[in-house]
């Protein structure tokens, strides 16, 4: 690491840029990044079941489930620049999804059919929420596969995240999240998690990742955790959803797409 980079805040940093131009920075910055402008981040939680995060070309790349924080650092009209706090993503949001304040959760949503998606994050009572629904902030599930099988048949879609709807890495990361395991957005960072396997030594609960060769893009690669020494549960547009399917075909069609081949990560 860089002696700059040991000196940043953690996850990405927040820069506006114009063009070439980087306009206005977080003040966490100042004296290390050169800016126009810098600015304190506001701190603001969504206030939606589920609200989207858009790049700066308008395409989806995340999503904040809700009592998530998300830290504002530019205000124009109706949306909001910042940075998501729980996995670090920065985008753009629709400021109609977000309230003030970083309240502190005493419960998040265990169940994949409740009101809030797995995952939300809970301060007081919510309207149409059972209890039953709710754990205690700090009880967590105990086989992040367990939790990505109770999802199956979810609808695949591209830049989700949550038990309404997600795309590869965000399957893994929300079933790694409700066993209180780190859950990084992309699937470059969570082929670092663990230590690596071999082919021949993954068994149930490895993660599986195949690092796309392509640059440039939002997306870095394919996600999936295996189910047995023969099959992994993923989400796919393949089959427009969260399936679990023979990781041989699995792999052969996504190195013919131009993916490298599969890297297995133990927890």
């Amino acid at each position: 690491m860089s002696d700059l980079q040991s000196l940043l805040p953690p996850g990405p940093p927040l820069i506006l840029r114009d063009g070439a131009r980087t306009v206005l920075a977080e003040q966490a910055l100042e004296g290390l990044v050169r800016a126009e402008a810098y600015r304190r981040t506001t701190a603001m939680h969504c206030s939606s079941a589920v609200a989207d995060i858009f790049a700066d070309d308008g395409e989806r790349i995340d999503q904040l489930l809700h009592g998530e924080i998300f830290d504002v650092l530019d205000h124009r009209g109706e949306r909001v620049f910042g940075r998501a706090r729980r996995d670090g993503i920065v985008g753009w949001m629709a400021v109609e999804h977000l309230s003030k304040g970083a309240p502190l959760a005493t419960r998040r949503v265990a169940s994949v059919s409740a009101k809030l998606p797995l995952n939300a994050l809970v301060v007081e009572t919510v309207e149409g929420l059972a209890d039953q629904d709710l754990q205690p902030v700090g009880d967590f599930e105990r086989e992040p596969v367990a939790v990505a099988e109770r999802l199956l048949g979810r609808p695949h879609a591209l830049g989700a995240r949550s038990s309404v709807e997600t795309d590869c890495s965000g399957l893994v990361q929300q079933a790694l999240l409700a066993c209180g395991l780190p859950g990084p957005r992309r699937a470059h960072a969570q082929a670092d998690l663990g230590r690596a396997v071999s082919r021949e030594e993954a068994v149930r609960g490895d993660l599986v990742i195949w690092k796309s060769t392509t640059t440039g893009t939002s997306w870095t690669g394919h996600s999936a955790i295996m189910v047995d020494a023969d099959q992994v549960i993923h989400a796919t547009g393949i089959h427009g959803g969260v399936v679990i399917e023979a990781l041989s075909e699995v792999e052969a069609r996504l190195v013919a797409e131009g993916f490298s081949s599969a890297v297995f990560r133990r927890l």
